[in-house]
């Protein structure tokens, strides 16, 4: 039994069951045990791999469109540049190597990562030495800012409710014969988030709610408003409001009961883009896509920067290339399931890649 485990038995039995938002905030970012204090958890010898860990091409790519939009914003000095968790910070290096030539951009970057784990803190310290960390976004200082957020926003904690009986409950984390099981309770104040489209589903329909992303949202949409600049979301999830179970742990790249080691495993839902494009339009940004990923890498040049590094090598090394190229962009693999969502003020020009 994992630390977090027996935590959570003691507190459920003494407390009763908690939200699964509770658990997985917790199973998460706990300061002793919770998962992202750990010292592995991307890449190969890790539980997941993201797209900056596949290859340097996509934070290339990220970094030159960040570049346009800084360009397009009369390239003010200073500005922001924020990453919303950051991970071992293999996308921030590559996006500041990929921008090194153009200098007035280079020279005015303050790079920002809004990190809660002292763990990946310390990883991320390695790469980019120069950055400043910041609990919360609400912390980076004020000013122009481009901000990038890839694979942040899933593991964001969520709320999720059933249809049984005809009522609607909220899934709650409890206790079934010693063990950690999904119970219902009462709905939360959360479930006013929920379509209503969806309330009248039919029994048995999964509803979830991520009240943390609609803040964070928030906060983005106060800050570009202010200040100007514009936002990149890359992750996975889907385009229009849907019902259903997207709850997942993930433990050496393959999925795990995420009741069965909490603590040791990666704990994700999907991410519900019509809603982040919606609290941002309705804060006054315009927002465009979300766009699938491999269609926005390859129009914003990804195909031929794959075929100019393909080129510089040995016939072992261009199979390598190309094979990540399929990786990031094929239908099959992270090209459709991932989304590319950009949110900017209407008076900043529409970005490339839409």
């Amino acid at each position: 039994m994992t630390p977090l485990k027996d935590h959570f038995i003691k507190r459920i039995e003494a407390a009763g069951p908690m939200t699964l938002a509770a658990y997985m905030g917790e199973c998460l970012m706990h300061p002793a045990h919770g998962y992202y204090q750990q010292q592995a958890v991307f890449g190969a010898e890790g539980d997941f791999t993201t797209a900056p860990e596949v290859s340097q091409m996509f934070g290339e790519m990220i970094g030159l469109w960040l570049a346009d939009r800084w360009t397009k914003m009369d390239r003010p000095n200073p500005v922001n540049l924020i990453e919303l968790g950051p991970g071992r910070g293999t996308l921030m290096a590559d996006i500041l190597r990929a921008v090194s030539p153009v200098e007035d951009f280079s020279a005015a970057l303050q790079v920002h990562f809004v990190e809660a784990s002292t763990q990946l803190r310390a990883a991320q310290a390695e790469k980019v030495p120069n950055a400043q960390w910041h609990d919360t976004l609400a912390h980076v200082p004020e000013g122009p800012s481009l901000i990038i957020a890839n694979e942040f926003f899933d593991a964001l904690p969520i709320h999720q409710y059933e249809k049984t009986g005809g009522k609607w409950v909220e899934r709650m984390v409890g206790c079934i014969d010693g063990d950690l099981a999904m119970v219902g309770g009462p709905c939360g104040p959360q479930f006013s988030l929920i379509d209503e489209a969806i309330k009248a589903g039919p029994e048995g329909s999964i509803a979830e709610a991520c009240p943390a992303a609609l803040s964070i949202i928030g906060d983005i949409s106060e800050r570009l408003n202010t200040h100007g600049g514009a936002a990149l979301v890359v992750d996975y999830g889907y385009r229009k409001t849907a019902a259903g179970d997207t709850f997942q742990a993930m433990q050496k790249h393959a999925y795990v009961d995420p009741f069965t080691a909490p603590g040791e495993a990666d704990l994700t839902a999907h991410v519900n883009f019509e809603l982040l494009k919606a609290a941002a339009t309705e804060k006054g940004l315009r927002a465009f896509g979300p766009a699938m990923q491999g269609m926005f890498l390859m129009a914003i040049g990804l195909g031929a920067r794959a075929q100019v590094l393909a080129g510089q090598g040995d016939e072992a090394f261009s199979a390598s290339i190309l094979s990540d190229l399929k990786r990031l962009t094929a239908i099959d693999q992270m090209g459709t399931l991932f989304k590319v969502l950009a949110l900017q003020p209407h008076e900043l020009a529409p970005p490339p890649g839409f």
